[in-house]
C-alpha cells in the first residue's frame, strides 16, 4: 500500500460524479451553459464513431468568452502578469488585452485575412503570442502556434501542412541570456511558399534583421487599427486551433480543436482541478508552443477571469531561485509545473527554496509526465510545505484537457505520491489487456477512453484515415491513448508511461517510466534516463544514465553497487542495466522533455541528427564524454 495524504481545500461537491455517471451527455451539456453562447446548440453530441459533434449548431467565440464578459465587469483586474528572465515586467490588464486583441484582429482583417484561413504563429513567450491568439479566435481564423525552439525544417513542414496564409514571429526571443533569432528561422522556413503573403515581425531584441517584401513590423501595422472588432459568431465545430505533436516518428499530425467542445472542456476542468478564486495568483511554467500552455496558460485562466504570471525563459536562469523568486514577488497562489522541473530544482538542494517566501502558495500541480513519489513528497514537504495538495494530471494533446486528476475545486480525497488519482467527471477512462478486456487491479495495461467527450480532437487535420487508425483501431470504437497504466484498489489511476517506450529484454518487457523511477527513489539520484541499445543475445540490454545530487560523489562504486541492488530488488534482476552512466545533465528540449533518442544514438555511436530543440547543446558532450570514460575504464580492468 502506498502512502496516502489526507489534505484538501474543503471543497466537497457529490452532485457533480453523480450526476456524470447518471448521464454524461446532459452533464457535459451543464458545464457548457457556463460558458456564453450567442445561440444554443440544436443537438449536445452527434457521436459517429470516431468523429464526435458537440454542441451542433451553438454559435460561440472563444475571444468573446476569455475577455469580453471580464471586461465588462472588471476591466482593471490584472489578465497577464509577464515576467522576463532579465527581470523586465508588464502588467496587462483585462481591458489592455481586449483592446489589444481587437487592434491585432482589425490588423490582421486589412491584409485580407478571414474566417477560415490559417495563420502560423512562432513568438517567444511574450504577450503578443497570447494576443496573436485570441485575435485569431476573434476572427475565425485557425491558429497553429509552434514552439520557438523547432528548427527551420520542422517550422517549414507545419506551415507547409496548415497552408497557413500569414507567419507572426519576432526578431528573436531570449533564452539563457542569449538572443535566438527567430526572423532568420522564419526566412529559411518559407523559402519558395507563395502561399505566404505575409510575416508579421514583433520588435522584441531590437536587434537588426532583415525585412523582406512579405514583412510587416507589428507595431507599424496596428498604429492605425480600430480597438473595435466584433467577435464573429462561430460554428461550436469551428476549427479553433492545430496543434502539431512532436513527429518523433515520421511526420507530425496535426491535432485539430474545435471551439465550443475544447471550451467546455477546458473551463470545467481548470475550476475543478485548481479550485480558482478571484483573488488568485496562478503560475504555469509551460510554454504555450505545448497544449498545457494552450489549455491552461492563455483560454482556462482567460475564460475564468483569472490573474496569471507569464515567465519567458529558462526556469533556472539568470540561477536556480528564479521561479522561488517569481512566487515570492508576485505572492503567487497555484503553482503548475513539470515533474522534468521539479527534479532539476530538487538537484539543487532544499535551501534555495527554503530562502524564499512561499506561503502564499494554497495549491500545486504537475503534468507532462508521470511523477515519481520521492518527487512528488519533496514538492509536498518542501515547495508545499505540507499544506498545499498536489494535483497529478493526466491528458494528452488530443484530448485537450485534463482526463486524470484530484479535483480539490469539487472534492477532498485522500492523495498517494505518483498517482493521478481518479478520471474527471464526464468521462469513461479503463484499462485493458491486448484483446481489450479490462485487467484486475494492479495489473499493468493499456489506458483507453470509451466514450468521447467535449475536449477531443476533431480529426488530424486534413487525414481522416490517420486519425482513425492512429487512435481508433486497436480497440473498436475506443480510443487508445498509448499509455500504460494500472488501476489500485481504490481505484487510483498510476501513469506508467507511453506504451511505445518499452524495453523488451530477452523477451521481457519493460516500461522506462518503471525502471526510471525506481532509479530516482535513490536518496542520492535527481534524475535518471534509461534507454535499450540492440544486444545480439538479449535482443535488447538497458543502459541508464544517472543525475546526482548536488554533493554526492559519482566515481562512488559503493553509489553504483547501490543502484544496481534497488533496481534488481525493486523491479527484479532482468530490469539491471548493462552500464550505469553518471551524467551532470540529460540531454532535453525546452519544454523539458528528455531526448531518448539522442541517447540511444549516442550510446550506439551514431549521428545524433537534428538537435535544435535541444536546450543545452553541452549535455551531449557530457554523455559521449561518461561513456568514453566508462568503457576506459572497463579495457583497464580487464
Amino acid at each position: 500500500m502506498s502512502d496516502t495524504f489526507n489534505i484538501g481545500l474543503g471543497n466537497n461537491n457529490p452532485e457533480v460524479r453523480k450526476r456524470s455517471k447518471t448521464d454524461f451527455i446532459t452533464f457535459w451539456e451543464d458545464q457548457a451553459k457556463n460558458l456564453s453562447w450567442f445561440s444554443p446548440w440544436s443537438n449536445p453530441l452527434n457521436w459517429n464513431p470516431p468523429f464526435a459533434k458537440w454542441f451542433e449548431g451553438g454559435l460561440i467565440n472563444a475571444s468573446f468568452n476569455a475577455l469580453d464578459i471580464h471586461q465588462q465587469k472588471n476591466s482593471e483586474k490584472p489578465a497577464i502578469i509577464w515576467e522576463a528572465e532579465s527581470g523586465e515586467s508588464r502588467n496587462l490588464t483585462y481591458r489592455d488585452l481586449w483592446i489589444e486583441v481587437q487592434k491585432f484582429s482589425n490588423a490582421l482583417k486589412s491584409l485580407g485575412i478571414k474566417k477560415g484561413d490559417r495563420i502560423t504563429i512562432y513568438l517567444p513567450m511574450v504577450p503578443e503570442l497570447p494576443i496573436s491568439m485570441l485575435a485569431c479566435a476573434r476572427i475565425g481564423v485557425t491558429h497553429t502556434v509552434v514552439f520557438s525552439g523547432f528548427s527551420s525544417a520542422s517550422l517549414r513542414e507545419r506551415i507547409e501542412d496548415s497552408k497557413s496564409k500569414i507567419v507572426i514571429t519576432s526578431d528573436g526571443g531570449y533564452r539563457r541570456g542569449k538572443i535566438v533569432k527567430l526572423k532568420e528561422v522564419v526566412d529559411e522556413a518559407i523559402q519558395n511558399f507563395d502561399f505566404v503573403k505575409n510575416v508579421i515581425v514583433m520588435e522584441r531584441t531590437k536587434e537588426p534583421i532583415q525585412l523582406n517584401s512579405k514583412d510587416i513590423l507589428w507595431k507599424d501595422l496596428i498604429k492605425n487599427a480600430s480597438s473595435e472588432c466584433a467577435p464573429e459568431k462561430l460554428n461550436s465545430l469551428h476549427p479553433l486551433f492545430i496543434l502539431y505533436t512532436s513527429g518523433t516518428t515520421g511526420k507530425p499530425k496535426g491535432v485539430l480543436h474545435g471551439t465550443g467542445g475544447y471550451l467546455t472542456h477546458i473551463h470545467s476542468t481548470f475550476q475543478w482541478a485548481f479550485d480558482i478564486k478571484d483573488s488568485d495568483i496562478f503560475f504555469c511554467t509551460a510554454d504555450i508552443g505545448w497544449v498545457t500552455g494552450h489549455s491552461y496558460v492563455v483560454y482556462g485562466p482567460l475564460l475564468h477571469g483569472a490573474t496569471e504570471i507569464m515567465y519567458e525563459g529558462a526556469p533556472d536562469f539568470p540561477d536556480s531561485s528564479r521561479m522561488w523568486e517569481i512566487i515570492q514577488k508576485h505572492k503567487v497562489t497555484i503553482f503548475y509545473t513539470t515533474p522534468t522541473a521539479l527534479r532539476m530544482f530538487m538537484k539543487f538542494g532544499n535551501k534555495i527554496p527554503n530562502s524564499f517566501d512561499l506561503s502564499t502558495l494554497r495549491l500545486l500541480g504537475t503534468v507532462g509526465e508521470p511523477i515519481n513519489p520521492e518527487v512528488w513528497k519533496w514538492y509536498y514537504k518542501v515547495i508545499g510545505k505540507e499544506k498545499c495538495p498536489i494535483i497529478d494530471t493526466w491528458w494528452q494533446t488530443e484530448t485537450g484537457g485534463m482526463m486524470i486528476s484530484s479535483l480539490p475545486g469539487i472534492e477532498t480525497i485522500p492523495l498517494k505520491p505518483g498517482s493521478g488519482t481518479r478520471p474527471i467527471p464526464g468521462v469513461d477512462i479503463s484499462v485493458v489487456d491486448e484483446k481489450g478486456n479490462e485487467v484486475s487491479s494492479n495489473t499493468k495495461g493499456y489506458l483507453i477512453i470509451k466514450k468521447p467527450w467535449p475536449g477531443m480532437l476533431l480529426t488530424l487535420w486534413g487525414d481522416d484515415e490517420k486519425y482513425k487508425n492512429a487512435y481508433w483501431s486497436k480497440f473498436p470504437n475506443t480510443y487508445y491513448s498509448g499509455d500504460f497504466a494500472k488501476i489500485d484498489e481504490d481505484g487510483y489511476f498510476w501513469l506508467l508511461g507511453r506504451a511505445d517506450d518499452v524495453l523488451k529484454v530477452a523477451g521481457h518487457r519493460i516500461g522506462t517510466a518503471e525502471l526510471e523511477s525506481c532509479i530516482v527513489g535513490h536518496n542520492d539520484v535527481a534524475e535518471s534516463a534509461v534507454c535499450g541499445i540492440p544486444d545480439e543475445v538479449k535482443g535488447e540490454v538497458i543502459i541508464s544514465f544517472v543525475v546526482l545530487k548536488e554533493n554526492v560523489n559519482k566515481n562512488s562504486d559503493i553509489l553504483e553497487k547501490e543502484l544496481y541492488e534497488k533496481i534488481r530488488t525493486d523491479i527484479g534482476p532482468i530490469a539491471t542495466p548493462k552500464e550505469i552512466y553518471f551524467v551532470s545533465k540529460l540531454p532535453k528540449t525546452r519544454s523539458g522533455k528528455i531526448m531518448r533518442r539522442l541517447l540511444k544514438a549516442i550510446a550506439k555511436n551514431e549521428i545524433i541528427g537534428d538537435i535544435s530543440t535541444l536546450e543545452d547543446g553541452t549535455a551531449v558532450t557530457e554523455i559521449q564524454s561518461a561513456i568514453r570514460e566508462l568503457q576506459e575504464s572497463i579495457t583497464k580492468k580487464t
